[in-house]
């Protein structure tokens, strides 16, 4: 069965008797049968001071420097985690049942954004002159806005705050990381409410409300005003239609007023229609809802259901209504809470037959450390790089989906971080580099030099195969590299054929030199022998003639 739940939270009653402790958050069922479901007390919130996810609940304390975080699983306070200055406004930063990051606007003008898996903190400079009243958080995550009293609204990159390294020094769009991307500044008064479209894209709109009775649709991507609206009285808080067809405006007398963006009974859009965006608009007044007299109160906070046919209003009195969008009326009274409701927000729904689970859940946030160097407005004393011990700290909600083993270049690192094993290319190629670093066999004495040259450049054969293989196997390798890699590869094949030919060469040869060698000395021997038969011949003959001369001499 579906459900659907809002959060409302306050701070305590003006001319009120009540005790600070009946002050807290209150989670109600709104469909399918409205009813208080969960409570937590001793909490003070003044408006834009609340954040819910699907695991905490985290609440800036009014006029305080404390925030408190709840934990929605256990259905108690977690921890109370202190700041080095107060804290006034308070937004989620990543998917609403993930892990994400818990952006902070302070009293100084500051944007602090505490990583909630790591603890890490990433402060910015003043960059408001005034306290920070408003957050809001485009779809994507990407971009966040804020605005202040100071009548400025900044949009920040995200990905720029929480980079571990600098931006480059020459980089004049963008003087120092902690810089906003760009500054709305139309306004001639504070800012009071400020929300974002729904949509991820690069057009996505964003409107701000003042205390100069003006609301303002923005393309802050762009930085470029879409319309202005002229409004009847100061809007106090703001709600956008699903479709982002028309937003809602919250006034102190007790009425919300309809903004559509589309003109009655034409398809002109006073957003995107250049004829008409120059031109400020006043809003008709039959777009104007009132409550009963005897039940008005100031708006303090506004939300709408997930199916955009509900308009749900927070007020001074304590009061929760109802508004029924299709007919332009107030429908009826939803609860009544013993404080002030200053934040109103509509949860997801719950019971989809297709839940979409997520992959990661915050069991327990890490407390911030406060190091020197991430708090500060010194930007040149400020320490970049990843901090010692980060440490990320979640649990998966599933197993961990591991990807088959493919040897597509650009998922290979993936694969090799997330997977139980290694792909097929990653261990070709290392087992290729670990070849080239092996022991070569030598050539020759004489030559081994260049053998060995001759080798190192045969080694990298192995290497240019598994390359060849990576490059065949992905369907995005491009021909051109595989072609390449293939005449590489039979250059190294004919070298390395040339070298065994050399190789055998200068063996043959070596074994004629030597066959040559022994000839020659095979010559001396016999040469000497020779002359060695020839000395003992004559020494033989001369033994003989003397015999014969002493057998003559002794006969006579």
């Amino acid at each position: 069965m579906l459900t659907e739940s809002f959060v409302a939270s306050g701070t305590q009653k003006a001319n009120s008797g009540a005790a600070n402790k009946d002050v807290g958050i209150h989670i109600h069922e709104y469909q399918p049968l409205p009813a208080l479901r969960t409570t937590f007390k001793k909490t003070s919130t003044r408006a834009n001071c609340l954040a819910v996810s699907t695991s905490h609940v985290f609440a800036a304390q009014a006029e305080k420097a404390v925030i408190h975080v709840y934990n929605r699983d256990r259905n108690t306070q977690e921890a109370i985690v202190p700041f080095p200055e107060r804290v006034t406004s308070l937004a989620l930063i990543g998917p609403y049942d993930g892990a994400g990051i818990l952006a902070l606007g302070t009293a100084g003008g500051r944007v602090i954004l505490w990583e909630l898996c790591t603890g890490r903190l990433v402060s910015t400079p003043q960059s408001h002159l005034q306290a920070i009243t408003c957050l809001a958080v485009d779809p994507s995550s990407n971009f966040f806005l804020t605005g202040s009293s100071d009548a400025n609204v900044h949009v920040w990159s995200t990905a720029t705050l929480l980079s571990f390294s600098t931006l480059s020094t020459h980089d004049q769009s963008h003087p120092s990381p902690y810089s906003p991307v760009r500054t709305l500044s139309t306004h001639r008064a504070g800012i009071t409410a400020l929300i974002t479209g729904h949509s991820s894209s690069s057009v996505n709109i964003a409107i701000s409300a003042s205390e100069d009775n003006t609301c303002l649709v923005w393309d802050y991507h762009a930085g470029i005003l879409l319309h202005t609206f002229i409004l009847p009285g100061t809007p106090l808080c703001l709600a956008l239609d699903p479709a982002d067809r028309a937003f809602y405006a919250g006034y102190d007398d007790g009425s919300t007023q309809v903004i559509n963006f589309y003109q009655p009974l034409s398809p002109s859009h006073w957003i995107y229609d250049p004829d008409l965006r120059r031109t400020p608009t006043q809003p008709p007044p039959e777009g104007r809802w009132f409550l009963p007299a005897d039940i008005a109160s100031v708006v303090l906070s506004l939300d709408i259901s997930y199916d955009g046919t509900i308009l749900l209003s927070g007020h001074e009195d304590g009061k929760i209504h109802s508004w029924d969008i299709a007919k332009g009326r107030y429908a009826t009274q939803l609860a009544d809470v013993s404080f002030s409701v200053t934040n109103l927000q509509m949860l997801p729904p719950q019971g989809f037959s297709i839940p979409f689970a997520p992959r990661l859940k915050l069991l327990n946030v890490t407390k911030p450390r406060y190091e020197s160097s991430l708090i500060g407005s010194n930007i040149s004393s400020m320490q970049f790089g990843v901090p010692e011990n980060y440490t990320f700290t979640a649990q998966f909600t599933s197993a961990v989906p591991f990807p088959s083993v493919t040897n597509n270049p650009i998922l290979s690192f993936d694969q090799g971080l997330t997977h139980s094993s290694f792909p097929s290319s990653l261990l070709d190629e290392g087992l290729a580099h670990f070849a080239t670093f092996s022991s070569i066999a030598k050539g020759p004495p004489g030559i081994s030099g260049w053998y060995d040259d001759m080798d190192v450049e045969g080694a990298r054969i192995p290497t240019l195969e598994a390359q060849l293989r990576h490059a065949r196997a992905t369907s995005m390798a491009h021909a051109e590299h595989a072609v390449a890699l293939g005449d590489e590869l039979l250059r190294k094949q004919d070298a390395e054929r040339r070298k065994r030919r050399m190789k055998k060469l200068g063996r043959i040869k070596r074994i004629g030199m030597e066959d040559e060698r022994r000839k020659k000395a095979m010559a001396v021997v016999s040469k000497k022998q020779q002359g060695v038969m020839e000395a003992d011949k004559k020494i033989a003959g001369d033994v003989e003639l003397s015999s014969s001369t002493e057998e003559l001499t002794g006969s006579e």
